[in-house]
């Protein structure tokens, strides 16, 4: 699995998925600074698996039936990895399985 972290989301909570993630971060990409729909398409022509932010407001910035890979939405009180890590095996289990190109809300059950 390859996704892509969006600036959003802290660094250091890819180092809480599994070893078989090949995660990357739009500031090792040097992506910094672009607009979601950029990052979405430089993602898909870059073979990621999907982009993982924290920003709510994505599903409504992007046009959702052209979306050119899934994107996982870790909805949390704020965007610290404390708060965050309870949310990786939802996105796990979602970036795992068959996904679509649209948005998919992980949020604490």
């Amino acid at each position: 699995m390859k996704p892509l972290f969006d600036e959003s989301v802290p660094r250091p909570l890819g180092t809480h998925f599994p070893p078989s993630f090949e995660i990357r971060t739009v500031q090792r990409m040097g992506w910094s600074g672009r607009s979601n729909g950029d990052l979405l398409r430089l993602a898909a022509s870059h073979e990621f698996d999907g982009f993982v932010t924290a920003d709510r407001g994505i599903e409504y910035q992007q046009n959702l039936d052209n979306l050119p890979l899934p994107v996982i939405v870790l909805i949390a009180s704020r965007t610290r990895v404390q708060e965050l890590r309870p949310l990786i095996d939802q996105a796990v289990d979602l970036v795992a399985g068959e996904l679509q190109s649209r948005v998919y809300l992980v949020a604490e059950r």
